[in-house]
């Protein structure tokens, strides 16, 4: 098999140089093109010195540059991705590590991230992908959504437990931490004013914008009502996260029946 020509929107961000090194591990990955705005003519390294491999200069995403690719992945500002998701052409696949489609309701993405979709007739067209959940239909989708950093912490284990019916649904509750990096680079501006390397700080109780997908999922896998809290706590490291879990067990199950 020849390798597939990617193309990185978004490569200089946080996560888009993060997907930039684990893309260059990839044997049947070629990285055609690397995507910016206000980096455009610069060097990958200079945002990450231990990216050593020559690679493409930084430059502006145009349409033309969907002739030469195979995947497009979107590492940007939420609606971003939802504008190329429109003018992608048949041999492309497009995988968004935004949450332009991670919500399949455009209500529901209006809501909570306060902006209209710009894509709605491309939302059947994508697929919510959790590998170890549902990886089967990932070949029936041109556009994959990668999940948040939150959901993926909680849905992972307790869509299984939900799976097995073991548990009861009513007091299910998510404690979350995370490290600043998942703010982007902007987010040392944002806390200017405040200790953000040396405290712990719980913010978005009820509002944020995670609950969107997380209730999405676990909706799809549960046919009756259920209660969720979540949680999320702003930590003074740089990245890497952590969700513990706290459910209410049904009558005779036991930790080894969790287990197996």
């Amino acid at each position: 098999m020849s390798k597939l020509n990617v193309l990185v929107a978004g490569a200089t961000g946080y996560i888009g140089v993060q997907l930039v090194k684990l893309l260059l591990k990839h044997k049947k990955i070629n990285i055609k093109y690397l995507c910016g705005s206000s980096s455009i003519g610069k060097k990958i390294s200079n945002y990450d010195i231990s990216i050593k491999k020559k690679l493409p200069i930084i430059s502006k995403f145009t349409k033309s540059k969907l002739q030469d690719c195979d995947i497009i992945f979107t590492a940007l500002p939420n609606g971003e991705a939802q504008k190329i998701s429109k003018i992608l052409l048949k041999k492309n696949t497009l995988i968004d590590l935004s949450a332009d489609f991670r919500v399949t309701d455009a209500r529901s993405y209006l809501k909570w991230y306060k902006q209209k979709h710009k894509a709605i007739n491309n939302i059947k067209k994508s697929i919510y992908l959790l590998p170890e959940i549902n990886k089967k239909n990932i070949n029936k989708y041109q556009i994959i959504s990668c999940p948040g950093c939150y959901p993926t912490s909680i849905l992972l284990p307790l869509i299984p437990i939900i799976q097995k019916k073991i548990i009861k649904l009513n007091n299910i509750i998510v404690d979350s931490k995370s490290g600043y990096s998942g703010g982007g680079r902007s987010v040392h501006k944002k806390y200017s004013n405040k200790n953000l390397y040396q405290s712990l700080s719980v913010y978005g109780v009820s509002s944020h914008r995670h609950n969107s997908e997380i209730e999405q999922e676990i909706r799809s896998f549960v046919p009756r009502s259920f209660n969720i809290t979540f949680t999320p706590h702003l930590t003074p490291m740089f990245r890497g996260i952590l969700s513990t879990i706290y459910l209410d067990l049904k009558k005779n199950i036991n930790q080894n029946k969790i287990i197996n």
